[in-house]
């Protein structure tokens, strides 16, 4: 898998699926999520709230992914992630990895080759970017070692699981500012 990221609009690139930073409701908010909401225009909204009479009435929980078309935006489709939120106590790197590996999930289930991320929590759940960029980039790397031993090997001793029906070939960080965007090259190595 090709790992990379950059600075950029993660409303403008061309990929299969773009993943939100989304609140629990799926209705739309600030930073990431209003910014795609924005973009993708108003059939985005109205899927989600289809989702949310239908699916998911309680919202979508911590560390779960669900998939939506793109609508406006020039990716296909739109990954959903609520991430945790640490000025809410919620700290725990396992929910921040959690968001980016069920992401991939999706990803992998609805045919997305190419997915680009953002900082996830980042943000207004004010976590530590070094941490956002150490937990996104270890769990995207764990997915593609998954991905890659899908014929049933052993990889560091667990059996893996099937990823899905479609490798995802690339996943692109794409980031705001330069401060995310050395944290997440650091990451990188």
């Amino acid at each position: 898998m090709r790992i990379e990221a950059l600075l950029g609009d993660l409303t403008t690139q061309a990929v299969d699926a773009v993943v939100n930073a989304a609140n629990s409701t799926l209705l739309g908010g600030g930073g990431v999520d209003g910014a795609l909401h924005r973009a993708a225009g108003p059939g985005l909204l109205e899927e989600c709230r289809r989702l949310r009479r239908t699916t998911l009435p309680d919202g979508l929980p911590v560390g779960r992914a669900v998939a939506t078309g793109g609508h406006r935006l020039p990716a296909d489709w739109v990954i959903h992630t609520v991430g945790p939120d640490a000025r809410r106590g919620e700290t725990d790197p396992a929910l921040l990895a959690a968001c980016f590996t069920s992401s991939l999930e999706v990803a992998a289930e609805i045919g997305a080759r190419t997915v680009a991320f953002p900082a996830i929590s980042a943000g207004a759940y004010g976590w530590d970017a070094d941490a956002v960029a150490g937990t996104g980039v270890e769990a995207v790397r764990a997915f593609a070692a998954r991905q890659d031993a899908r014929d049933g090997q052993q990889v560091c001793g667990l059996t893996v699981t099937d990823v899905g029906p479609v490798t995802v070939a690339e996943v692109r960080f794409v980031l705001f500012n330069d401060r995310l965007l050395r944290a997440f090259a650091a990451a990188l190595g």
